[in-house]
C-alpha cells in the first residue's frame, strides 16, 4: 500500500475541495495496542557508551502487541532482548533537568515493591518529596559504589541520563557496566516511566502461553468503524 501517495492525495483533494479519493476510508476500532522497539547491537560492543544520539543505527525492530499499552511495552522490551525485571533493586541517577520526572518514576517503582537506589543528588531530591531511597556512591566517592553493586549483580535495572559532555564521560562507566553484566538500562525518563507501568501491568495480569495471539487473531478482532466524511 502506497501510504505516502494516498495521504498526499487526501490532503490535496481536501485543500482543493475535491471528493476523497478513498471513498471507503473508515476509522476502525482497535482492541489492542502495539509498541515498536528498535534493537541496538550494544551487547556486541561492550565498551561503547549506549547513551542515545542522532548518529545511532539500529539492527532491526521488534513489536509488542497486547490489550494495553503498558503490557505491550513490557512485551516489546522482552522481544528486544532487554527483558524488564519484576522485582529487585533499581538504580536511579539522572541529571538535574530530569529529576522532576524521576519523582514519578521512583514513586512508581516503590509502589510495585522495588528497592530504589539513588546517587546523592537524586537521593536528597527524592527524600524532600517523601520518597525513601538507598544512597549509593559514585565511582570516585568511595566503596561500595555503583560499579561494585553492578559487578555483584545487586542491581536489576539501571536508569541513568547524562547531561553535557563532562557528565557523559563521568557516568559512561555505569552504562558500559550494565551492558557488560547484561543488566537492563534506560536512558530516558519516558522509557523509565513506561517500564515501571509495564512491570506493574505484567505483575497484575501477566500472560500465559494460552493467552498469546497470532497477528491474524488480532486483525480479526478489529471492528470496522463508520466511513469518514470527506473534509
Amino acid at each position: 500500500i502506497s501510504m505516502a501517495r494516498i495521504a498526499t492525495e487526501l490532503i490535496m483533494n481536501a485543500a482543493r475541495g475535491l471528493p476523497s479519493s478513498v471513498s471507503s476510508l473508515r476509522q476502525n476500532k482497535l482492541r489492542h495496542f502495539g509498541v515498536k522497539e528498535a534493537v541496538f547491537p550494544f551487547n556486541m560492543f561492550p565498551e561503547v557508551d549506549p547513551v542515545l544520539g542522532p548518529e545511532m543505527r539500529s539492527t532491526g525492530e521488534v513489536l509488542g502487541l497486547a490489550d494495553s499499552f503498558e503490557l505491550a511495552y513490557f512485551k516489546s522490551q522482552e522481544a528486544a532482548q532487554a527483558s524488564l525485571p519484576t522485582s529487585g533493586t533499581v538504580l536511579i541517577s539522572v541529571n538535574d533537568a530530569d529529576k522532576p520526572e524521576a519523582l514519578d518514576v521512583a514513586r512508581a517503582f516503590c509502589q510495585i515493591g522495588f528497592q530504589v537506589m539513588a546517587t546523592e543528588g537524586c537521593h536528597r531530591y527524592f527524600a524532600a518529596a517523601g520518597i525513601e531511597t538507598v544512597l549509593v556512591k559514585k565511582l570516585y566517592e568511595g566503596r561500595p559504589n555503583i560499579l561494585d553493586h553492578l559487578t555483584n549483580r545487586e542491581l536489576q535495572l539501571v536508569i541513568n541520563t547524562a547531561a553535557g559532555r563532562r557528565s557523559q564521560y563521568d557516568d559512561s562507566y555505569i552504562r558500559k557496566a550494565a551492558i557488560r553484566y547484561k543488566i537492563p538500562y534506560i536512558t530516558t525518563m519516558t522509557a523509565a516511566l513506561a517500564s515501571a507501568h509495564g512491570i506493574a501491568a505484567f505483575l497484575c495480569k501477566g500472560y500465559a502461553p494460552d493467552q498469546l495471539k497470532s497477528l491474524q487473531e488480532y486483525h480479526a478482532a478489529i471492528e470496522p468503524g463508520q466511513a469518514l466524511e470527506p473534509v
